[in-house]
Formats: C-alpha cells, sequence, structure tokens
C-alpha cells in the first residue's frame, strides 16, 4: 500500500470546516485570520492542511496582520507549501487591506487635532520601510480636499519641493496644509532637517497667505506633532 500522502485540500475537509462554505453559510466575521488566510491559499502542503499552514504563516508575524503585510515574496515562500503565486495572493490581499483602511480614513473627514491626522495618515505611512512626505490640502473649514505624495526616499530621508507643494495649494484652492512623514525607525524625535525644511515651508506659504497648521512625524503606533509641541 503506497505511503504517499494527498495534499491536504480544503475539499479533503467535513463541511461545516471549509472556510468557503463557512462564510457562505455564517457570514465573514465568523471566519478565523487563519481561515481567511486559507481561503487564499486553497491547499497547504503534505504534511498540513491550508488552516494549520496559515496558522503557522502568523505565528511566525506574531499573529498581526499589521507584520503580516511587511513579509515580502520570498520571506512568505520560505514555509513549505507557500509558492509565489500563493505568497502574491497573500501580499496582494494585506495591500487591499492597507488601502480600504486609507479610503475609510480620509472620507468626509475634518481635521479637528493632531490626532486625526494621524488617523488619516497612520494607514499609509506607518509601517512602510522607507521615508515619505505627505501633505493634506485643507479647505477654510479644514476638510481635506486632497491628501497627496510629495516624495518618496529611502530609509533616512527624503526630499520635498517647495514649489511643488505650494502649486498644488494653488490649484486645489487650499487655504491650510499639513505636513507629515513618517520614521521606519520608529524615533519620533524631530532631526535638524525637519525642523529647517518645516520653517522653510511655513515661510514659503505665509507669503501666498496659506497657513501650515502642523507637521507630523507618523510611525506604527504613534506620532509626534510639531505645533502640540510649540514647534509651528
Amino acid at each position: 500500500m503506497s505511503s504517499t500522502k494527498i495534499p491536504f485540500t480544503i475539499k479533503n475537509w467535513a463541511i461545516d470546516d471549509r472556510p468557503r462554505e463557512k462564510l457562505l453559510q455564517k457570514g465573514k466575521l465568523s471566519l478565523t485570520d487563519a481561515e481567511l488566510i486559507a481561503i487564499l491559499i486553497g491547499s497547504g502542503s503534505r504534511e498540513e492542511s491550508a488552516v494549520e499552514l496559515s496558522k503557522k504563516i502568523l505565528s511566525k508575524s506574531q499573529n498581526n496582520l499589521n507584520l503580516l503585510g511587511k513579509q515580502s515574496v520570498s520571506q512568505l515562500m520560505e514555509f513549505k507549501g507557500i509558492g509565489e503565486a500563493k505568497a502574491i495572493s497573500i501580499m496582494a490581499a494585506m495591500e487591499l487591506g492597507r488601502r480600504r483602511r486609507s479610503e475609510d480614513a480620509i472620507e468626509n473627514v475634518k481635521i479637528t487635532s493632531s490626532n486625526s491626522v494621524f488617523e488619516v495618515l497612520q494607514p499609509i505611512l506607518g509601517d512602510l520601510p522607507h521615508e515619505e512626505f505627505w501633505i493634506l490640502y485643507l479647505n477654510n473649514a479644514n476638510k481635506i480636499l486632497e491628501k497627496f505624495q510629495i516624495s518618496k526616499g529611502g530609509i533616512t530621508g527624503t526630499l520635498v519641493d517647495v514649489r511643488i507643494t505650494l502649486r498644488k495649494a494653488l490649484e486645489l484652492g487650499a487655504v491650510s496644509l499639513i505636513l507629515a512623514h513618517n520614521h521606519p525607525s520608529g524615533n519620533l524625535k524631530p532631526s535638524e532637517v525637519d525642523k529647517q525644511l518645516t520653517l522653510k515651508l511655513k515661510t514659503a506659504a505665509e507669503s501666498m497667505d496659506i497657513k501650515i497648521l502642523d507637521h507630523l512625524i507618523v510611525t506604527e503606533k504613534s506620532y509626534f506633532s510639531f505645533a502640540d509641541e510649540g514647534l509651528m
């Protein structure tokens, strides 16, 4: 009798244990994170089911979807049973989730505090491995007209073009701006370059009757506000 094992796919499971059927019968909220990932990958390896493999993948990321979203294709392919196609499926799902959070955050947002800025920008900047500089353009009711990536840099810095920043403000009819960039290191302390750039943008904007309300440094879990700290 052959001892060769057959890959343990979702089709081998009892009806009540199949994530697709469970989602249809009981709704998406009834599924665990591992079951949702199991739907994405479809099958496990010869030694374990798709759910067991998904639990292992989640465990490697401390059962944290934000950490899972930072995994590369090559890192995901280190798991036996995860090929390139499955790794890409997982990455695509994580990115869709990130973009959804970003779109939910900006809808009808009125900026009332530094924390409301953080809620808008954390899904965009919080877990990036490199620095990006973004501008929130606001109307006279402090509602967001547009959020705009002004530059993208390396691990330790990014450049900002003052002319592009203010031209965009004039095009949108913005009366005020909020500056923001992330620190991938997690360090919230502003550098001298951060302070000098803030002053440069503030001075240039004031000459055009546009206010710079704040500059936020964003990390995955927290932020630093120039306005809150009296640096504006």
